[in-house]
């Protein structure tokens, strides 16, 4: 019974050695472990400039506010802001990994950035990928370097028997940590994929964030297409009905001898007449066709159809979305028509300008002052439009005056 027990136990301890060794000879199929290889010597290499960058952040987040002040440290969360893109490469081509860009900063990114947690993270995912990855590579090179020795011990063995001898213990370790390298590696990047996941990815709040921005930039381009097919139905389809309606009516006018006929025709093409004015308010008032020839255009004509003269600048690098050109056009109409009916003002100023991502405009008069944002005002709804867009409109109106109401709007391409 204990030769059967012993034999059966011998026989157990085979079946896992095997096992085991059926496991780690699997790992190496393919072509996995040599791309998680050269990620982790890549990674090696290009994890020591962000490391540093990292140091400095330490070093400028503790002398910043006492000695150099906050644009270094600035700096250095901005560059840290682009590490993820850095970092995406090697990841994407060796690994198949991928993850968005981080959400562009708001207005003053100087600023900004200094309470970003976006580059936070990345500044510390630079901290922390310089050891995890320092520590698989000089792993993998030493398994890979006592493998190589342990592979050919027997060529050193017989070409130099008094340099190389040793245990042959020693030996079968050297090949087991060979042979186990490859679950080595997918330790480490376990580990650095939960570093990116914590670090580098956005959280599902940011997610679902940017999927809302997403989605209601395409609803504002829906609703741009519709307005844009419904002002072409009306002026190409119904205003021409009406022109032709009224070119009847004026022939009907002429051609007959009755007066009461006459009259009646002469009435109908005045109705007309009417009807074609307030089609054409209506068709302006859902796409200007100002814009289609560029928004410095269309603030030209607003400003050459003003009671009160304005003078226009437009400083921009490129045209911006239809929906950001429409929302700066109907703000700047409506603002001088309230210059021409409240202000008492004689002049009046409209500048265009972008810095960064975000457009400024900035519409002023001399008038006597006062403005402001009360509700029911004009102005409360030039603020719900700039704030649907994500943007601000500021009011400055002291009284006696002078008036400068300026709105930021995102540039959306």
């Amino acid at each position: 019974m204990r030769l059967a027990g012993a034999t059966s136990g011998h026989t157990l301890t085979v079946d896992v050695c095997e096992a085991f060794g059926v496991i780690l000879l699997r790992a190496w199929k393919g072509t996995r472990v040599w791309r998680e290889l050269t990620f982790v010597l890549t990674a090696a290499i290009l994890s020591t400039p962000t490391f540093a960058l990292a140091l400095l952040g330490i070093v400028a987040s503790a002398l910043s506010v006492a000695i150099f002040g906050l644009a270094p440290l600035s700096g250095i969360l901005g560059l840290a802001r682009l590490t993820p893109r850095y970092f995406r490469a090697p990841a994407r081509r060796l690994l198949g990994w991928t993850w968005p860009d981080p959400p562009p900063l708001g207005r003053r990114p100087v600023i900004a950035v200094l309470s970003d947690a976006t580059a936070w993270r990345a500044l510390a995912y630079c901290f922390l990928r310089f050891p995890l990855f320092y520590v698989g590579a000089y792993g993998a090179v030493l398994a890979l370097l006592l493998g190589s020795l342990a592979l050919t011990y027997p060529v050193w063995r017989l070409s130099a028997p008094h340099l190389i001898d040793g245990p042959a213990w020693q030996i079968t370790l050297a090949l087991i940590i060979l042979l186990a390298l490859p679950w080595y590696l997918r330790l480490i990047i376990l580990l650095d994929s939960l570093l990116v996941r914590a670090l580098l990815r956005p959280s599902p709040a940011a997610r679902r964030s940017a999927h809302l921005e997403a989605g209601r930039a395409a609803l504002q381009a829906d609703a741009t297409a519709m307005l844009r097919r419904v002002e072409r139905d009306l002026h190409d389809g119904t205003q021409a009905r009406l022109v032709a309606l009224g070119v009847a009516l004026s022939r009907i006018e002429s051609r007959s001898t009755e007066a009461p006929v006459q009259a009646l025709a002469r009435d109908a093409r005045g109705t007309v007449t009417e009807a074609l004015a307030e089609l054409r308010d209506i068709v302006r008032g859902l796409h200007p066709p100002a814009l289609d020839d560029g928004l410095d255009v269309a603030l030209a004509s607003l400003a050459g159809r003003s009671a009160v003269p304005a003078s226009v600048a437009v400083a921009l690098p490129a045209r911006p979305s239809a929906a950001t050109a429409s929302a700066v056009y109907f703000t700047v109409a409506e603002l001088l028509t309230n210059i021409a009916r409240h202000s008492g003002a004689t002049r009046a100023g409209i500048a265009l300008t972008q810095e960064g991502r975000w457009l400024t405009l900035t519409v002023t008069d001399n008038g006597h002052g006062g403005a402001a944002a009360r509700s029911g005002t004009g102005l409360t709804g030039l603020t719900r439009r700039a704030e649907a867009l994500d943007g601000t409109l500021s009011i400055t109106s002291p009284p006696g005056g002078p008036t400068t109401i300026t709105m930021t709007l995102p540039r959306e391409d």
